[in-house]
């Protein structure tokens, strides 16, 4: 009990460092932001030049960074309301095909027309399934792409399955696949999987991930009725 209080304590001292850190850093970041927007609105011809972008580049890699860790920091905060998981997965997947069209990559879907209703964080869920989408995208570099999206009632729950035929990953990559600043992703920040386990898990859900190197990887939600 004292060891889990403890644990509990020591999370709570990390959230507020976290959100402390990111608000002090933001201000400065934002500033530095706008007046670099003045300056190059003074001299066009700061945009020719080959830096430049590198500068604006690295900082808008900052802020999503900040953002990012604000989303780590928030996911456990909820606001549940009775939701109609079909209607919402059917949004998100909505939202997100025209930049797989874009890219070529083939958005396949199986959600029943009815599922039981489940009292979700509609955002936080929007979230965790658009960091799935996003992560399943980025692992497909071939020219046949497939993310197929699945839904189904099971004992005593719902299941959620997001699939791809992308470069899939070892047993050692999905060991650390959900620890915080972990990625293997060039410009990956590392916390959009560890942000997504959490708000699964806040809903009393569980996040499992399966993998094949070279042929694929499908994470599986599960909700509790």
């Amino acid at each position: 009990m004292q060891e889990n209080l403890t644990l509990e304590q020591q999370k709570k001292e990390l959230q507020m460092t976290l959100s402390k850190f990111t608000h002090e850093i933001r201000n400065p970041v934002a500033l530095i932001q706008s007046e670099l927007q003045m300056l190059a609105s003074a001299h066009p011809e700061l945009n020719s030049y080959d830096g430049w972008y590198g500068i604006m580049e690295n900082l808008e890699y900052i802020r999503e960074l900040l953002n990012e860790l604000s989303r780590y920091n928030n996911a456990e905060h909820l606001s549940p309301v009775q939701t109609d998981i079909t209607l919402l997965l059917k949004s998100i997947i909505r939202s997100f095909r025209p930049a797989l069209d874009y890219l070529g990559i083939t958005l396949e879907t199986d959600i029943p027309q009815t599922l039981p209703l489940l009292c979700l964080d509609q955002t936080k869920i929007h979230q965790a399934l658009l960091n799935l989408l996003r992560n399943a995208q980025e692992s497909i570099q071939h020219s046949h792409g497939v993310i197929s999206v699945t839904a189904a009632a099971v004992t005593d729950g719902i299941c959620i399955s997001v699939r791809d035929n992308g470069c899939g990953m070892t047993d050692s990559q999905i060991k650390n696949v959900f620890n915080p600043f972990v990625t293997y992703k060039p410009t990956g920040t590392g916390l959009g999987l560890p942000v997504t386990r959490q708000i699964i898990e806040a809903h009393g859900g569980s996040l499992k991930v399966r993998s094949v190197p070279g042929k694929g990887t499908e994470f599986q939600i599960f909700f509790r009725l």
